[in-house]
């Protein structure tokens, strides 16, 4: 059943009975006897000269696990790994408007020297690492509406607040795939975020790793993106398929 399942997903359009039974190696008549049964229960659908493809059930299927697929305990593994490697803080962050809110973290207890972002705590986009992935997301006319509406503040003498200058620093984070906050939010604190995809390809969070800034190792970028990726991919995100 697996092995139907399998080589259906890779059909985008109805397959013959005898197409199937070839590329599962099962003998037709099995294919046949088994495809009957799933297309009762909706898991295939029977077509036009004895053709098949997936059927709606799994659709319905889906959109259960979907619903049931939760942000924070799906990165929750992940978090704790980069934690565990790194010794550092690691945060969970969303979009709200115009702000990133942290939604979990886990904290360092490596030191007496602790970064700790509040959980439900706000930051502008402009200053926060994962803020500035989502305006790259956003694309440079949204950008500068953005900084029109905000006026860019300050949070730190270190906050970038010239559009000119968001706008370079947003091409960096595009073309490196991670994104850096350097004392942008609080003096003498760090952080390195990367994106979080879910199944549609969309930008639906950050994992930043904080850190004090005397502890400040930009080689721990590799290892945030990797802890990420990880994260979109339990969510479902595919590379080459989703589009963004």
């Amino acid at each position: 059943m697996m092995k139907l399942l399998d080589v259906l997903a890779h059909h985008p359009d109805p397959a013959p009975l005898k197409q199937i039974a070839q590329e599962t190696g099962l003998h037709p008549s099995t294919a046949h006897r088994i495809l009957g049964a799933m297309s009762q229960s909706g898991f295939v659908e029977r077509g036009e000269g004895g053709t098949y493809r997936l059927g709606i059930r799994l659709l319905e299927l889906g959109s259960l696990v979907k619903s049931r697929i939760s942000l924070r305990e799906t990165a929750m593994p992940a978090m704790l790994k980069l934690h565990a490697a790194t010794g550092e803080s690691i945060n969970l962050g969303i979009r709200d408007g115009d702000e990133i809110v942290y939604v979990d973290r886990t904290s360092s207890g490596r030191s007496a020297v602790r970064v700790v972002h509040i959980v439900g705590a706000r930051a502008p986009l402009h200053t926060t690492a994962t803020g500035k992935l989502f305006l790259v997301e956003d694309g440079l006319e949204r950008v500068r509406e953005y900084a029109r509406r905000t006026g860019l503040p300050p949070s730190t003498p270190g906050s970038i607040t010239d559009p000119a200058a968001l706008e370079k620093e947003l091409d960096k984070v595009r073309r490196h795939g991670v994104a850096f906050d350097l004392d942008e939010v609080e003096n003498g604190v760090r952080c390195i975020a990367a994106g979080i995809r879910d199944d549609s390809g969309e930008l639906i969070a950050g994992l930043s790793l904080s850190t004090p800034s005397e502890r400040f190792n930009p080689d721990c970028a590799p290892l945030v993106r990797e802890a990420a990726d990880e994260i979109s991919r339990a969510l479902g995100y595919v590379p080459n398929r989703a589009s963004h």
